[in-house]
């Protein structure tokens, strides 16, 4: 029976709260995580004795959200930087001479069946899976699968003794046979060397420093391993039961937005809410996409999802930044400084990418303040001022400083803004109308607002996006959102002229065919065909015979399109020139304008579902 020490797991849960409370103040935005991994490692860090397997969490989420910073952060919390390794398995890295998951834990002196922890970072990058299913080949760390198992690993020095044991065997042969022949030995050294002690100190599991065991005779250390090799030790396999497994990966099949790392223009909220709704069962099926089904199983069930950061999120951090600064030019040169709002706001517009995380914050942070902020720090010390208050002029595009009683300026214009700002007028006002001609359709077929607007993003060539709620697809949605696809290119039309119509449609239509060509062979909402189209047999239907009716099918949606956007035309005109003068819409500003031309749009929450009220229909029938 184990023998609990009820006064050292106390002391070892008031450590543990201490951690969670001191991470928590460190990061932002990931008090769920915290909370939920510190609460999976309670049973490992307190009683690590009753493990018969090693604990394993997975951490998930996109760039930039603090995966691997928070368990660096954790371990030196809790004190354990000396038994904490960061692992990265990878399919095509050559440079590492290691070629096990064995050999590495054994380099770090892990094998002697103690508490450590052990971190497998980007751990995607370790598939075993081509893009398109195929098993690949493995030569490196297959012992990987093998800890996560049962956090028993095999041993691989027996050939090791076996050669040092016909080694020696043979030398003594040699002394002897020399010896017989009355030749004089001098090279003969009884002792076993520092490389031969620190094997057998692994391998044996012995107790003692390396220069104790070098003390050793050969015949000694002989006896041991027969000794061993009888009792057989060496042949069990290594035990990491006491051991903490965290895995980190970031998985794109997953976090699909994750592909969108230069917008900077969409709503944090927005990416928000889309991650939110991301669960083991999706973190599941993107890993049996880079894995074998029997290792997906491996990687057990704590799994831990973080969210993209919220936009609340991303101004505590730059908050937190800015006093940063304010405090250690205080402490560090003796001047107060005094941060206006507007310059948080110029580090938002200018440092915030929601898919890339923090760490664009903190460079801008470095390129809007820091930099600046050193020209007038310098005024100020030559002038034996202690007080210095900064704010930005965004219609003057310069940071000004109020020193003493003497005012300076620097001009400056965000680089993003810069971007933004390059965007020509006429191909806004293009824009403006083909964003808004898929929000008037939007709000007047869905009922709802679109949850933003953009028709000046940061982007070396001009662009703009609708962006709506998740659509639950059904028979009389997907028509819908054809109509809404459609709807951009036909304002453009109906306000420039069908001459004047650009090109930005391509999307489009793309799409529009897409779920045309689904409505029809996939999903046999047409009556006429009712076989699915969509498969890859070689007996399959022939797919040209829904090509008619699909044409047939998307020149019907133009015209019924073309008869909405006709019908609300006021509504078109009126919402694009507000978009044109202000380059951004939220929804609440959409829905304003709507009503005042007799359409209600509802306001809904960023990870609002659009869906059929069946539970309702249900419950009646």
């Amino acid at each position: 029976m184990i023998k609990i020490d009820k006064a050292v797991i106390a002391e070892r849960k008031q450590h543990l709260d201490n951690t969670k409370a001191a991470l928590k103040a460190q990061f932002i935005g990931i008090d769920e995580i915290i909370d939920s991994l510190l609460e999976y490692i309670q049973v490992w860090y307190l009683m690590p004795e009753i493990l018969n397997r090693p604990i394993i969490v997975n951490l998930w989420g996109m760039t930039g959200v603090g995966k691997t910073d928070l368990i660096r952060k954790m371990v030196k919390q809790l004190n354990y930087q000396d038994r904490f390794i960061e692992v990265e398995l990878s399919n095509t890295d050559e440079t590492s001479w290691e070629r096990s998951v064995s050999g590495i834990l054994d380099n770090h002196g892990f094998h002697d069946g103690k508490p450590c922890i052990v971190l497998f970072d980007e751990i995607q990058r370790f598939n075993t899976l081509d893009s398109d299913g195929r098993p690949l080949p493995q030569t490196k760390y297959t012992d990987f699968w093998e800890l996560l198992s049962d956090g028993h690993l095999s041993k691989k020095q027996r050939d090791d003794l076996d050669y040092y044991l016909n080694s020696y065997m043979g030398k003594q042969k040699d002394v002897q046979r020399r010896k017989a022949k009355g030749e004089e030995v001098t090279d003969e050294n009884p002792y076993i060397n520092y490389w031969e002690a620190q094997n057998f100190k692994k391998t044996l599991g012995l107790e003692g420093s390396i220069d104790e065991i070098t003390e050793l005779t050969e015949k000694q250390m002989v006896d041991m391993i027969i000794g061993a090799k009888k009792k057989k030790v060496i042949y069990e396999p290594i035990n990491h039961a006491k051991s903490l497994i965290i895995i980190s990966g970031n998985l794109d099949d997953a976090f699909q937005m994750a592909m969108q790392t230069s917008e900077a223009d969409i709503d944090a909220d927005i990416f928000h809410a889309y991650t939110k709704k991301i669960t083991v069962v999706d973190v599941k099926n993107a890993l049996t996409k880079k894995f074998r089904p029997e290792q997906v199983a491996r990687f057990g069930n704590i799994h831990l999802i973080y969210n993209s950061l919220r936009k609340r999120d991303f101004e505590d951090l730059i908050e937190r930044e800015i006093s940063r600064v304010v405090r250690e030019t205080k402490e560090k040169i003796g001047i107060s400084l005094k941060i206006d709002k507007t310059i948080n706001e110029l580090i938002y517009r200018n440092g915030v990418f929601p898919v890339q995380g923090v760490r664009p914050v903190f460079s801008s942070v470095i390129d809007i303040l820091d930099a600046n902020l050193s020209n007038f720090i310098f005024t100020a010390i030559m002038t034996d001022e202690t007080k210095v208050e900064l704010k930005y002029n965004e219609k003057a595009q310069k940071i000004v400083a109020k020193i003493g009683k003497n005012v300076e300026e620097i001009p400056y214009i965000g680089r993003i803004d810069k971007i933004r700002e390059s965007n020509i007028q006429d191909t806004v006002a293009n824009i403006s109308v083909h964003e808004c001609g898929h929000a008037v359709v939007y709000m007047t077929l869905m009922g709802m607002a679109p949850l933003q607007l953009k028709s000046k993003v940061a982007s070396s060539y001009a662009g703009g996006f609708t962006f709506p709620h998740q659509i639950h697809e059904t028979k009389e949605n997907i028509l819908r959102k054809i109509k809404i696809y459609l709807a951009g290119g036909i304002a453009e039309e109906m306000v420039f002229g069908k001459q004047n119509a650009s090109v930005g449609r391509s999307h489009d239509r793309e799409q529009v065919t897409i779920l045309a060509l689904d409505y029809v062979r996939r999903y046999g909402f047409d009556e006429e065909f009712q076989a699915n189209y969509t498969l890859e047999f070689a007996y399959a239907m022939d797919k040209t015979a829904t090509d008619i009716d699909v044409e047939k099918m998307v020149s019907r949606m133009v015209s019924e399109t073309k008869e909405l956007l006709s019908e609300h035309k006021a509504l078109l005109h009126a919402l694009s020139l507000a978009l044109h003068q202000k380059g951004s819409l939220e929804a609440k500003e959409t829905a304003a304008i709507a009503a005042q031309f007799g359409i209600t749009a509802a306001v809904k929450e960023e990870g609002y579902l659009y869906i059929n009220g069946y539970e309702e229909t249900l419950l009646k029938s």
